[in-house]
């Protein structure tokens, strides 16, 4: 089945976010100050017509330090464990990257997990910087990649 995604409340994104990014943890762990800002939106990613969130990802407009590029930082980014490997994150993200750059966005970054380094590399990113740690979440490295038109 072909992967759907779609720009969504933040409601419908939420379950799979907390289950993934902080298991074990309080509800209120998963929630980002960034979820309520102006310019904050959400995607989901489906299989097919299926209402289960595969994927999920929160991007809202946000310099990267450094550079004076109009930029879109993601946060959040998920994918059901069942699911992982098809595709769900890929898409997920190209989906965001589209959106960001329909609302003026020319570069796309994030906080992302040492662990997922090799999927933002295949995906175009460059890590940029030190690694640092982010307490209870773990090691991390800023990701970066310009959208091109």
């Amino acid at each position: 089945m072909p992967i759907r995604t779609a720009v969504v409340p933040l409601a419908d994104i939420f379950a799979l976010r907390h289950r993934v990014l902080r298991p074990g943890l309080a509800r209120a762990t998963a929630e980002f100050a960034e979820d309520g800002r102006s310019g904050t939106f959400h995607l989901a990613a489906y299989e097919g017509d299926a209402p289960e969130v595969l994927g999920c990802i929160t991007l809202f407009p946000d310099p990267l330090p450094g550079t004076s590029a109009t930029a879109h930082r993601f946060r959040g980014m998920a994918s059901a464990p069942e699911a992982r490997g098809r595709g769900y994150g890929a898409a997920v993200l190209a989906a965001a990257t589209a959106e960001a750059a329909a609302r003026g966005a020319e570069l796309l970054w994030c906080n992302g997990r040492l662990a997922a380094r090799g999927f933002y590399e295949r995906q175009g990113f460059a890590a940029m910087g030190e690694e640092f740690v982010i307490e209870g979440v773990g090691p991390h490295l800023v990701f970066v990649r310009k959208i091109e038109p």
